[in-house]
């Protein structure tokens, strides 16, 4: 017999009895129970789906452990903290105080004079301190420059001659000059507008800013033309004189009657604002010959 047909015989004997077994009722499946017995269900089960509110409550525990991490690792591998340093000491307050007195103050503070700055204060007097670097009740090592700004004083200037000018131009000299311009106006003989004093005066010389006081001309006084008709002229003289007018001419006008000796015409007409010194013009009633009276 040959050995192929051998094999074929038995590889077919398996299969039968395979076959059989699996028919037989002893393999046949037993239905629900055989499986719910063997730990099977008759549907596969299915995994529950986690809450959201647990998965971001998750998510938010794992970034602060992430951060606290991160931290820790930053502050003590990569970026240390320095070394504790030597001693400090409490930058002190200079304002106020000179040169001198400044050093002493800094070296009983444990800390130096530094570089020194300087410039115009207009209330400051020269010398004295006005500013540091660092401030009043910062910390510094031992040794550490304080720097300082000292005051030079006010910047003093003389003041223009103004007078006679006019207010405009007087107050375009002074406020280029860095001056203050006050008004105050007086009578005068100048002409209306233009200066006739100052205070300060001239000359002087003062601390910036300052306010200079101009006095402004109204012009010459004006006097209000009384009214003289109907008086006596000798009457009429004295009230003219007493105001600083002048009568310039007085003519006579034949008059009857009580208007004999009378002023009966005035130039100019009363009210009329005059200057002093000005001029008035009178008419005077005169008295008739015998024959005309």
């Amino acid at each position: 017999m040959k050995l192929g047909d051998s094999l074929g015989r038995s590889r077919r004997a398996r299969r039968k009895a395979a076959a059989e077994r699996a028919g037989s009722p002893d393999s046949t499946d037993s239905g629900p129970d055989t499986r719910r017995a063997m730990g099977t269900s008759e549907r596969p089960s299915r995994m529950k789906r986690m809450p959201w509110s647990t998965l971001f409550m998750v998510a938010g525990g794992l970034s602060v452990v992430g951060w606290v991490f991160g931290y820790q690792l930053a502050t003590r591998v990569f970026f240390p903290a320095p070394p504790p340093t030597g001693d400090l000491f409490e930058v002190p307050n200079l304002r106020g105080l000179g040169l001198a007195s400044a050093g002493e103050r800094l070296v009983g503070s444990g800390l130096a004079l530094g570089a020194v700055d300087s410039l115009r204060h207009p209330s400051v007097a020269a010398g004295l301190i006005l500013g540091q670097s660092p401030l009043p009740g910062q910390i510094g090592f031992s040794e550490s420059r304080v720097r300082v700004t000292i005051s030079l004083g006010p910047q003093m200037r003389s003041v223009p001659d103004v007078l006679s000018l006019d207010l405009e131009r007087a107050r375009i000299v002074l406020e280029t000059s860095g001056f203050v311009v006050a008004v105050d106006t007086v009578e005068d003989e100048e002409p209306r507008g233009r200066v006739v004093d100052s205070s300060p005066g001239p000359d002087s010389i003062v601390a910036l800013p300052a306010q200079i006081r101009l006095v402004i001309s109204t012009g010459p006084p004006v006097i209000p033309m009384p009214l003289v008709l109907g008086l006596e002229l000798a009457e009429v003289e004295l009230m003219l004189d007493s105001l600083g007018l002048v009568i310039s001419v007085v003519d006579e006008v034949f008059r009857f009657g009580r208007d004999q000796g009378i002023v009966v015409e005035q130039e100019p007409a009363a009210d009329t604002e005059l200057q002093r010194g000005g001029s008035v013009r009178l008419a005077v009633g005169r008295r008739g010959r015998e024959g005309e009276q």
